[in-house]
């Protein structure tokens, strides 16, 4: 479905950070240097850059591995690179090299954030670990996002989203009541660490504004999962010794299953006891009020697979409409269900403006999500699309001080990469 432009629409095109319209984020004046690759951490330094920072995206000279990855249209310019990779500016610079170090060097000393997703051992080999780094600039936040913590045995081990899935639960628990495991379809650990690494920028940000003080940040894959998956699953673990096996018995035995209908599935929540009694009442079933103590919650949650049982036998004889409308009578949380590529008709996002057209210079038109979080006084924004590979290296390295001779003799030495974007 074709994307109607919202109220506020993105600007487009920029071939150059000059040319882009001022940030006006609550990070305007803060410069990131953006060590990342893959998914994780782009998707934190995006949601920095939608914030306001000038984010400096250093990639090797054959680019981010996620260029070529999703849909796309010219090489190096796949869906899932241009989904996360927007509001940056990208250097292509060859680290190996001593005078790549030393040109990204000197892009650190004016910066106020670093974020890698090596592994440790890889950007210690690249000289440029914290101890190095805040060597050149003291005040500098460094955050250094991990599969594993530095403190464990497998410190040193690989990680990614599917390794993190297996280790942290998530494909026990989406297993249960299966032959075996299984994989949430969505990069969870990824995205759920990459908003992680977010929160723990703008916490050391707020401490240097506080104290002058820079320091190292780790974020680690793994025990960020297991933190996020027993917020509700800690369950009888919660206590020593523990009096019950941990897990959300709610969800884990039969409870919030897509409702049947006539003509499909809808979501609903009956989350209160009047919830359950006017969806009964208007269903005309009193003989489920009386089986159920429904203002009790708790006798509802022990009882909550005969409940959904009863519950399905009432909503499989409505219509979707039908089913949708009761619940909003009831003031009920509900929803129809959507699949990914309906989510552009969503009625309620295209009301927000949440898909919104940039049109990109090298991909010409193209559809971005914008920043979902609103400012009221700094409102974050889409500057300009993804860059091509390097396709500021210049302009970077020269405000960093370089000159022109410099960067000729750069170039010719194949240490760094620039791209022009057609016409």
């Amino acid at each position: 479905m074709p994307i109607e432009p919202s109220a506020t629409p993105c600007t487009g095109p920029s071939e150059s950070h000059a040319a882009a319209p001022p940030a006006t984020g609550p990070l305007a004046g803060i410069r990131v240097i953006d060590l990342t690759s893959v998914v994780l951490g782009p998707l934190a330094t995006q949601i920095l850059g939608d914030y306001g920072a000038d984010v400096i995206k250093v990639e090797s000279l054959e680019g981010d591995l996620m260029r070529s990855n999703g849909v796309s249209l010219h090489a190096g310019m796949g869906s899932i690179f241009l989904a996360i990779n927007r509001n940056k500016r990208s250097v292509a610079v060859d680290l190996k090299s001593d005078a790549g170090r030393q040109a990204v060097q000197q892009l650190i000393q004016g910066a106020d954030v670093l974020v890698h997703n090596m592994r440790v051992a890889a950007i210690e080999r690249l000289g440029l670990g914290y101890d190095a780094v805040s060597a050149i600039n003291p005040k500098i936040v460094y955050v250094e996002a991990t599969g594993y913590g530095q403190e464990g045995p497998d410190a040193h081990r690989p990680a990614f989203d599917d390794v993190i899935q297996a280790a942290c639960g998530i494909a026990s628990l989406i297993g249960t009541g299966r032959e075996q495991p299984d994989f949430a379809p969505t990069l969870m650990a990824d995205k759920t660490t990459g908003l992680a690494v977010v929160n723990a920028v703008l916490a050391a940000l707020l401490h240097r504004e506080r104290k002058g003080q820079g320091q190292y940040v780790e974020v680690p894959m793994l025990e960020t999962m297991v933190a996020f998956m027993l917020t509700e699953h800690l369950g009888g673990l919660s206590f020593d010794p523990a009096p019950a096996k941990a897990g959300y018995a709610r969800l884990l035995q039969g409870g919030r299953k897509p409702a049947p209908t006539r003509d499909g599935f809808v979501t609903l929540l009956p989350y209160s006891g009047d919830h359950w009694v006017g969806l009964f009442e208007a269903a005309g079933r009193p003989d489920l009020i009386s089986k159920y103590q429904l203002h009790n919650r708790q006798e509802r949650n022990a009882r909550v697979v005969d409940l959904y049982a009863d519950l399905a036998s009432v909503t499989s004889l409505m219509t979707s409409d039908e089913l949708l409308a009761l619940c909003n009578r009831l003031d009920m949380a509900a929803s129809r269900i959507y699949s990914i590529d309906e989510l552009p008709s969503h009625p309620h996002l295209q009301a927000v403006g949440l898909f919104q057209p940039l049109d990109h210079p090298s991909e010409g038109a193209t559809v971005t999500v914008r920043p979902p979080t609103r400012f009221a006084m700094t409102p974050a924004s889409v500057r300009f699309g993804a860059p091509l590979l390097g396709q500021h290296t210049r302009e970077v390295l020269a405000e960093a001080g370089l000159d022109a001779a410099t960067l000729d003799r750069l170039a010719a030495d194949k240490v760094i990469h620039q791209s022009v974007p057609a016409g």
